[in-house]
């Protein structure tokens, strides 16, 4: 079974299962990080910091934003399901973005 497209294998998106030392740090370490007030796009991936701790604890994928919205698709998200969610682009639980170079 498949389980991915191969941009893990290629380098183009980390595995990680901590999303502040291991996916944040990866993207920053290849210069492909963006704070919150950047115009999210399509496929970037989003992180979010639900206790405003200043560490991200939680991750999703970038559908489209419109209207002053981002909209996502998450992971372990209202018991254990994936599914859109969407935010205010300005919303504070927003830590910042992986950009992936597809």
């Amino acid at each position: 079974m498949q389980i991915n497209v191969g941009y893990i294998d290629a380098g183009i998106i980390p595995k990680f299962s901590s999303c502040q030392s291991e996916g944040i740090a990866w993207f920053k370490a290849c210069g492909l990080w963006k704070d919150r007030n950047y115009a999210a796009k399509s496929g970037d991936i989003i992180f979010f910091d639900w206790e405003n701790d200043g560490h991200s604890d939680h991750v999703g994928i970038v559908e489209k934003v419109e209207n002053g919205k981002v909209y996502t698709i998450e992971g372990n998200s209202s018991g254990d399901t994936c599914r859109q969610r969407e935010y205010a682009v300005n919303s504070s639980v927003i830590v910042g973005y992986g950009t992936p170079m597809y």
